[in-house]
């Protein structure tokens, strides 16, 4: 099986640039299930019924989120209606939404969980605790893991603490991707940031000139979508049906 999964989607213009190349990358790569992380799909950040409906409708399976998914107000019963739509599950259980989920491919189940770091960004239920509590309620054979974080430390240590539990376990958040893909020692899949889908010439998908800014004055400022050419960075994680464990890791990025 393999399991496409694509780094944070910025604004419209990562939207579209993503639905114009997947569908063939789908096709070349034979993907199963194509996981997205979403949680700036919408314009300013953030993520709409409308921006998730976009990235459904292109050929995305399941969308993830992380410090920015309660943005929109908009999308709060999104979150509860949608099974396929997730927020980190360590948020406070009185939150909307859910963390994981279950897909039902015909001859095979693929579980995908979200979790946030700590280090960083706010202070939340310790994923390494949240995701015991998952994997203890039965997950299936194949389970994957979002982990959306700043630190790359804390990002590799859960990768070590799920090796052998977890198919594979990708990081978002950074917009940077990482080189360190890798099968860990017990099986389990990794990378550390799987990248940004958006514009190239960009600060983390905003106009440099407005994070320049910004950092020099400390001023407050609108995040604008910076324009021109993009790219998709992402990973291709083929696991092995029979026993959950990854096989083969490819990193890719499309120009």
């Amino acid at each position: 099986m393999n399991i496409l999964a694509i780094g944070d989607v910025v604004g419209s213009i990562g939207c579209n640039f993503l639905r114009s190349h997947l569908p063939a990358l789908k096709k070349m790569k034979a993907i199963d299930l194509v996981i997205v992380n979403g949680e700036n799909s919408a314009n300013g950040n953030g993520l709409t019924p409308a921006s998730a409906q976009f990235l459904f409708d292109s050929g995305v399976d399941i969308i993830t989120t992380g410090n920015h998914c309660f943005r929109r107000r908009e999308s709060y019963d999104l979150y509860d209606s949608c099974e396929t739509l997730l927020r980190p599950a360590n948020f406070p259980p009185s939150v909307p939404g859910h963390g994981f989920c279950v897909v039902d491919m015909g001859r095979i189940q693929v579980g995908v969980i979200n979790l946030m770091g700590v280090v960083y960004l706010e202070s939340m239920d310790s994923p390494f605790d949240c995701v015991d509590r998952i994997l203890a309620q039965g997950m299936p054979k194949i389970t994957v893991v979002d982990f959306h974080a700043e630190a790359t430390g804390e990002k590799r240590a859960l990768g070590y603490y799920l090796d052998g539990r977890v198919s594979a376990v990708f990081g978002t958040h950074t917009h940077v991707q990482t080189a360190d893909e890798c099968i860990l020692p017990k099986g389990t899949g990794y990378i550390t940031d799987l990248g940004m889908t958006g514009p190239i010439h960009s600060v983390l998908g905003v106009k440099p000139e407005i994070i320049i800014q910004k950092m020099r004055t400390k001023m407050p400022a609108r995040f604008d979508i910076a324009e021109g050419d993009c790219r998709i960075d992402g990973a291709i994680f083929t696991i092995d049906e029979a026993t959950g464990r990854t096989v083969g890791v490819e990193r890719l990025t499309i120009v």
